[in-house]
């Protein structure tokens, strides 16, 4: 498989996904011009950080205006699965240059992850970044054109919709589905808990505090 047969297997693999990013991309727009931003802003921070559930629980803490340490160590705890995403994917790309790894880094999410992982794993002839890159770009387009498609109707949506509710139904859908053992139940409970017990803290320090602590007790679960 050349590259550029690579390419468009990955975009044909990933296009019964993209339907799943539409409506996660227009509420992170709809929310994020609900709390202030301008539509151009989320626009641009979509199409930048490529991230979901960051972008959410930041949009959340400026909404909050938290202090920014605050709100970039957040997004950093929020992704911080990707540091064990990219250890395991770097084995693929091993004879690729660093502006090839610097483009493929800005595409790693759960989904370029796994659909690479296992087609690679499955076909030898595949080409990696192509394949990777075919996965990739469609995921984007398809977030930022949604994304965009949220902040212009939100603009148009009076404040006193108070659509920042959308912020924790987004998280709890997100967390029922990853619930699938003991490990991940008790970070869950314990990272909710920890929330719940600091929400008086300042600057939404208790979503810092609850993640960081979900984190630590489903790795101690985990053992």
């Amino acid at each position: 498989m050349n590259s550029q047969e690579s390419f468009l297997a990955g975009v044909r693999d990933v296009a019964p996904a993209l339907v799943g990013n539409v409506p996660f991309g227009i509420i992170v727009g709809v929310t994020a011009v609900s709390v202030g931003f301008e539509p151009v802003t989320i626009i641009a921070m979509s199409g930048l950080m490529f991230a979901g559930a960051a972008q959410l629980a930041m949009i959340d803490l400026l909404g909050e205006a938290a202090p920014l340490a605050i709100v970039v160590l957040t997004g950093l705890v929020v992704n911080l699965r990707y540091v064990m995403y990219s250890a395991t994917i770097s084995q693929y790309f091993n004879d690729y240059g660093p502006r090839w790894r610097s483009i493929i880094a800005a595409f790693l999410l759960d989904i370029t992850f796994a659909m690479s992982v296992t087609k690679l794993d499955e076909d030898s002839t595949v080409e990696a970044a192509p394949y990777y890159i075919g996965v990739g770009i469609p995921l984007w387009l398809t977030w930022v054109s949604a994304t965009a498609a949220g902040a212009l109707l939100g603009a148009g949506v009076p404040g006193s919709w108070h659509l920042e509710f959308a912020i924790p139904l987004v998280f709890l859908g997100l967390l029922a589905p990853a619930v699938d053992d003991q490990a991940t139940a008790v970070a869950g409970i314990v990272a909710g808990l920890v929330a719940v017990a600091l929400v008086d803290v300042p600057f939404n320090v208790g979503l810092l505090g609850g993640a960081l602590a979900g984190i630590l007790a489903g790795a101690f679960a985990g053992r």
